[in-house]
């Protein structure tokens, strides 16, 4: 509606310009003329007295056309402009709001998956298996906690890997031994995702890492989540060790960013992020600047909305949340870099 109400603006003032010429170089020859009779009614003498009147009025009213021409072009060309202000601001406030809402399903549908991965963890880290191989450490016990976790990974195949550490740090078992043999030993006690898990509280909380490549699973980028297993998988048991489980972010993401309803125009000129809490691209429908670029966004300490500046519309959504999980700060972020007025027929 609003391309097809800037589309009339131009095509009004396109014709408007071009009835306007014609008008003006009719004039011109009305006027020419008019000159070209007064010079012959001259020289005709007193027989020609009668011409050179007609002749001089026919002068005049060119005049007077041309003036009103001046004065059309100038109204319309005025009105069509406030027009066509009017229409891209419209424009820009109608995609601006809808684009808002897509970045926000966006990171929505990132919010709902990677609940269900906090849920994920704090189950499983109350396995049996898995807190036998710490309580009861030894070839049987490891044996079958890698057995567990690799039929857990049969049916979840969204996770990498899932891994059991001890107390100290030191990876015990993993669900994929054969994928990534050097997990099996791995000491993860200077990482974030082990520090924080052995500091829960109880077995309802997690801890989660940013995305991050991880070299034990082969470069990969994963979202880690991980909290402590408990002595005797209860509650409020003391922590005898971590479970980290290992989301494979991107598939997952670009599924994300590249499923956002657009129409194959926008596609074309629209750029679906999502961003962390420091604003670093995590996922993008163009696949640049992933876990690298900071990207430039300007919230003005909104939550969601979008702005205009330099030719690009960027429209923005804070992570709400979901259940219980709150979210991690992060955006869906959608860019456009669409020149409405070449979208319209007009040359900008």
């Amino acid at each position: 509606m609003q391309e097809d109400i800037l589309k009339l603006a131009y095509e009004v003032s396109r014709v408007t310009e071009e009835k306007v010429e014609l008008i003006d170089s009719v004039m011109r020859q009305t006027n020419l003329l008019a000159i070209n009779a007064r010079i012959e009614a001259a020289r005709a003498g007193a027989s020609g007295a009668a011409f050179s009147v007609v002749a001089q009025e026919m002068g005049q009213v060119a005049i007077d056309i041309s003036r009103i021409s001046k004065e059309l072009r100038g109204a319309v060309g005025a009105n069509i402009d406030k027009l066509e202000r009017a229409g891209a601001e419209m424009m820009t406030q109608f995609r601006g709001a809808r684009f808002t809402d897509l970045a926000h399903n966006a990171v929505e549908i990132i919010d709902r998956n990677l609940y269900e991965r906090s849920c994920d963890v704090r189950w499983w880290a109350t396995d049996s298996a898995v807190v036998d191989v710490l309580e009861r450490p030894g070839a049987q016990s490891v044996a079958y906690a890698a057995e567990r976790l690799a039929t857990i990974l049969r049916s979840y195949t969204v996770y990498l890997d899932l891994w059991v550490a001890d107390a100290q740090g030191k990876v015990v078992a993993s669900g994929r031994p054969h994928a990534y043999p050097g997990v099996k030993g791995l000491d993860v006690s200077d990482t974030d995702w082990f520090r924080k898990a052995m500091r829960t509280a109880t077995g309802e909380a997690f801890a989660v890492a940013d995305i991050e490549t991880n070299r034990a699973l082969g470069g990969a980028a994963v979202a880690t989540y991980a909290t402590a297993i408990r002595q005797g998988a209860t509650n409020e048991g003391q922590p005898i060790g971590v479970l980290g489980i290992f989301f494979d972010w991107r598939p997952q993401a670009e599924a994300v960013v590249t499923g956002v309803s657009l129409s194959e125009e926008e596609r074309r000129t629209t750029r679906v992020m999502l961003l962390d809490a420091r604003h670093r691209v995590i996922a993008a429908s163009d696949g640049k600047g992933l876990l690298q670029e900071i990207y430039p966004l300007d919230t003005a300490g909104q939550g969601r909305g979008h702005y205009a500046a330099n030719g690009v519309l960027t429209a923005f959504a804070l992570t709400p949340g979901y259940e219980t999980y709150q979210g991690l700060g992060w955006y869906g972020v959608i860019e456009s870099r669409a020149d409405y007025m070449a979208q319209t027929g007009r040359a900008a």
